[in-house]
């Protein structure tokens, strides 16, 4: 099982969206979503899967926003990616869940671990919490999910569900 996940706001959303939040608790030892990031969901329409997890059972894993390091307000995130890559810092053992561009390239210029919604995927297939790949990649993208063709042909010849 994989360290402590740090989970910014698109991927809690869009896991909720094709009804997958159970993976962030199964797949980690444990989760941590900042208050930044909180809001962030709570800002959504009210019955956004999301949001409804966050005002029940996601709720013991809200915790206060940290301070903001120098070198990672440099890099003018939005509130969310800055709150997890911050708290990923300052705690060496916590992997970044997270799918913002700037905020990934922030993470490796850090040396911060990361991952994003779809490597979330990815390990849930290796672990065998999910039988297939493909469509819940093709529900994410009817959700908004943005991938570019090459990483979309890496990820499904990866599971062997590739044309």
């Amino acid at each position: 099982m994989t360290k402590t996940w740090v989970v910014n706001s698109s991927p809690t959303i869009l896991l909720g969206k094709i009804q997958q939040l159970n993976l962030l608790t199964v797949l980690c030892t444990q989760l941590v979503i900042l208050q930044a990031v909180a809001d962030e969901i709570n800002d959504g329409p009210i019955y956004d899967p999301a949001r409804l997890w966050l005002a029940s059972s996601g709720r013991c894993f809200i915790r206060p926003d940290v301070s903001i390091p120098n070198i990672v307000a440099t890099w003018d995130l939005g509130a969310g990616e800055t709150q997890v890559l911050s708290w990923c810092l300052s705690n060496p053992a916590c992997e970044a869940v997270l799918d913002d561009g700037a905020a990934r390239r922030c993470a490796k210029t850090l040396g911060i671990p990361m991952t994003g919604t779809l490597g979330v995927l990815m390990r849930a297939k290796k672990k065998s919490q999910i039988a297939a790949l493909t469509p819940l990649v093709e529900q994410l993208v009817q959700n908004g999910f943005r991938i570019d063709p090459q990483t979309l042909e890496y990820v499904l010849d990866w599971s062997n569900e590739g044309g």
